[in-house]
């Protein structure tokens, strides 16, 4: 008999480590630009910190993903989070030691970013080990929820301890690592089944191959998201809603500054986006059970679409955020769903790859929105630019909703030795 959720030791131990690792990244990541303008005074010394957190996870996400496959997820695991306290405690010291540059903030925010590229796969890929069939779609919206209320907290700590002294944020961060870390010591992830033993050559030939392994690898899991339709096509559409999302969420932003509002209102203004989606990901397991995957999918691009235009209606930050937060409501469902069929369809010896290219597609696209956003204000007013990217996210709706593959989207996933069957060779790679 399976130990319900609530009770499960390992996941209840992953989730409240990480609760509070990702409320020290948080607080860091607001600090890193704070600190560098207090430095300089640059805002693009402010933005290349931010920038190069963002670059080191995109760039190291997919060979991330293969080695979250390759190694011992635990270990990966551990040596994120005690990577990252020692970064964090260097950049403690050079600050206590009145010797900080922009070049260390620089490569902290580099050796973090690695590291939650790192971690992130790891973590998915060890979800189905910790949880029953079952929970895992509560455990992902739970994850999913954890990330919101983190990223609110920690934002919100991570000003005010830079408020009241520059090393605060910074050693709040350490702390928070040291203690994910200590959480992850007691974690008991299920055994892997053992990859097979190498014989003949010496250790460092073996070590040469296995880095000459490493692109095989990844293509490897690069070719198991393309052959799967539903995981290829789901895998556009959160790129297409991260990319006009975020185009739009940036026009909003500037359009309510343009219109005289205050810096503190459209904060609160944003923050509702992230309580929309803390609320969301409490319901996405209830909504999982009662709607299908296209309805909760297709839902999510309708909802958005008929949304988005509603912001032409007003310039109240208040009534804004009410927007944000419908327009974040839904989205939780949607991951809920397809996260879960996707871990659930993928042989274990892949969920890293798998993590690691879905969050370097998501990313790329959430990069990129912004800069769409800025170009769409630079050619055409705020208004018109809002219209823009309602156009676009009608566009990407209709293709949804007429998608075939997603209107049989399964309820449920095949095993994924059954899922494996048509790709031996594939499968003999991944337990190299």
């Amino acid at each position: 008999m399976s130990v319900p959720l609530s009770r499960n030791r390992d996941y209840r131990l992953l989730w409240a480590g990480q609760a509070v690792s990702e409320v020290g990244f948080n607080a860091t990541l607001i600090a890193f630009p704070l600190l560098v303008l207090a430095l300089t005074g640059s805002p693009a010394a402010a933005g290349l910190v931010l920038g190069a957190d963002a670059a080191a996870q995109l760039v190291a996400g997919l060979p991330a993903g293969a080695l979250a496959d390759r190694w011992d997820r635990k270990k990966v695991m551990l040596g994120c989070e005690a990577a990252q306290a020692v970064a964090a405690a260097t950049l403690v010291a050079a600050l206590l030691a009145g010797t900080v540059s922009v070049a260390h903030v620089v490569a902290v925010a580099v050796a973090m970013g690695t590291c939650r590229a790192l971690f992130e796969p790891a973590e998915d890929a060890c979800l189905p080990r910790l949880v029953t069939a079952g929970q895992l779609p509560t455990a992902v919206a739970m994850n999913a929820a954890r990330t919101s209320v983190a990223q609110l907290s920690g934002t919100a700590l991570g000003g005010a301890l830079f408020g009241i002294g520059r090393v605060l944020p910074f050693a709040a961060d350490l702390l928070a690592h040291a203690t994910a870390f200590g959480a992850l010591l007691f974690l008991r992830v299920p055994p892997r089944e053992p990859a097979p033993t190498h014989t003949g050559p010496q250790p460092r030939q073996r070590r040469a191959a296995a880095a000459r392994r490493l692109g095989a690898e990844i293509a490897t899991g690069l070719r198991w998201v393309w052959r799967r339709p539903e995981i290829r096509v789901t895998a556009w559409c959160a790129v297409a809603l991260n990319l006009f999302f975020n185009a739009y969420y940036l026009v909003i932003i500037v359009r309510t500054q343009d219109s005289g509002v205050p810096a503190g209102q459209i904060g609160l203004m944003a923050a509702m986006l992230g309580a929309g989606g803390i609320l969301g990901s409490l319901v996405a397991p209830w909504l999982h059970r009662r709607l299908r995957p296209y309805y909760s999918i297709a839902g999510v691009f309708w909802a958005l679409t008929a949304l988005a235009p509603v912001a032409l209606l007003t310039t109240s930050p208040y009534l804004t955020g009410l927007l944000f937060a419908a327009i974040a409501l839904l989205a939780p469902a949607a991951n809920t769903t397809i996260n879960t069929h996707q871990l659930l369809l993928t042989p274990d010896g892949l969920r890293g790859r798998l993590a690691g290219a879905m969050g370097v597609a998501t990313g790329a696209a959430a990069a990129a929105g912004p800069a769409l956003g800025g170009v769409l204000l630079q050619l055409v007013p705020g208004d018109t630019a809002v219209l823009a990217c309602t156009a676009g996210m009608a566009a990407v709706t209709v293709l949804v909703t007429t998608s075939p593959t997603l209107r049989h989207y399964p309820d449920g996933a095949a095993s994924p030795h059954e899922a494996s069957t048509d790709d031996s060779d594939e499968r003999k790679d991944i337990l190299a």
